[in-house]
C-alpha cells in the first residue's frame, strides 16, 4: 500500500521569498515534493507550539519549520525561539508516545538554494518510513 505523507511546513518570509517567486515553478522545476504544503510567515519566532500542534490535529503527518540561520536571523531572536518551540512540541509528542521526530526545525539562508528542496525530501522521506500519523 502508497503512502503519501500529508507534510505541513512553516517557513519565515525571508528565507522563502526566493523559492517562492513566480508561483513556486522554481520549486516544481527544483522536485519539491508535492505534498509538502507552505505556509509562509513574518518570522517563525511568532510560531506558537499550538499552532504546530494543530496542523497535527488537522491531519498533517509531519511537520517542519524553516528559520533563518540562528545568527543572521532577520528579526534577530525569532530563530532561537522557533527552535525551542519545536523542541517542546517534540518533547508533547514524546509524552503522547508519538515519535518526536515527526517535526523538526530547519535554519537555513535566505533565497532559493537546495537545502531548502532538501529540507522537503528529508522530511518526506523520513514521515514516508513512519507511515501516517497516530492523530
Amino acid at each position: 500500500m502508497s503512502f503519501t505523507p500529508d507534510i505541513r511546513l512553516f517557513s519565515c518570509h525571508y528565507t522563502s521569498q526566493q523559492s517562492c517567486a513566480n508561483d513556486g515553478k522554481e520549486l516544481q522545476n527544483l522536485e519539491f515534493p508535492e505534498n509538502v504544503r507552505l505556509s509562509r510567515v513574518p518570522c517563525t519566532g511568532k510560531l506558537l507550539e499550538v499552532t504546530l500542534l494543530k496542523a497535527f490535529e488537522d491531519g498533517a503527518d509531519g511537520v517542519y519549520v524553516v528559520g533563518c540561520p540562528i545568527d543572521s536571523c532577520h528579526n534577530v531572536k525569532g530563530s532561537q525561539r522557533a527552535a525551542k518551540r519545536v523542541e517542546a512540541v517534540k518533547q508533547a509528542l514524546g509524552e503522547l508516545d508519538v515519535e518526536p521526530e515527526r517535526v523538526a526545525m530547519y535554519h537555513l539562508p535566505r533565497g532559493l538554494h537546495p537545502e531548502f528542496v532538501d529540507a522537503a525530501k528529508e522530511m518526506n522521506d523520513r514521515i514516508e518510513k513512519m507511515g501516517p500519523s497516530p492523530f
